[in-house]
């Protein structure tokens, strides 16, 4: 039995303060379909995810750092939430950087609840329609997104959800964009 993911390998955004199960859930669903996963974190080591950001969960091990990571050895990245993990990582510049190189080759990428952040900061949802945890609706209007209340949207490769409540949504997604694979980019590095 092949899965819809077979030979895919797929990046993993995440740092202390992950929200675990959107780490977790988000991975079980693109493995389970032959996807091999991998963890980029702003360092190499372990890092502690949580559960509705204020109760310690499981320690995670990330594969690389975001400095060593390309764009290129990947099919897809999902980015998961957590209030203290998406803060942490919109503020690193290689983590900036490895998102924006993502977008720039068109490959299809799964964002929920807080990981939008990483995105505005990386200038990324400029003409982008999507969703995120509410508290973040203002910064993504703000950096010229379009703000949609829905549990799961879809944006040219890039999939939004807003909390863990939309988890069994944005997996389905995410396998359904995944396995469609890149989108063409025009020349400004926005996918269409």
């Amino acid at each position: 039995m092949s899965g819809k993911l077979d030979g895919k390998r797929i990046a993993i955004l995440a740092t202390d303060g992950v929200e675990q199960v959107e780490l977790t859930r988000p991975r079980d669903a693109v493995t389970g379909e032959g996807a091999r996963t991998e963890i980029i974190s702003l360092s190499d080591g372990e890092f502690q995810a949580m559960n509705g950001d204020i109760e310690p969960a499981e320690k995670f091990t990330a594969d690389k750092a975001a400095k060593q990571a390309s764009a290129a050895d990947y099919d897809a990245l999902i980015m998961p939430g957590g209030t203290v993990n998406a803060d942490r990582l919109r503020m690193d510049p290689d983590v900036r950087s490895f998102v924006q190189e993502v977008f720039r080759a068109g490959k299809p990428v799964g964002v929920i609840c807080h990981g939008p952040w990483t995105l505005v900061e990386a200038d990324l949802v400029r003409g982008r329609r999507l969703t995120s945890y509410p508290s973040l609706r203002t910064d993504i209007r703000n950096a010229g997104g379009t703000v949609v209340d829905e549990e799961v949207v879809t944006d040219n490769g890039l999939v939004s959800s807003r909390d863990p409540d939309d988890l069994p949504a944005f997996c389905a997604k995410i396998v359904e964009e995944f396995a469609d694979g890149a989108h063409r980019v025009h020349d400004e590095g926005a996918t269409v």
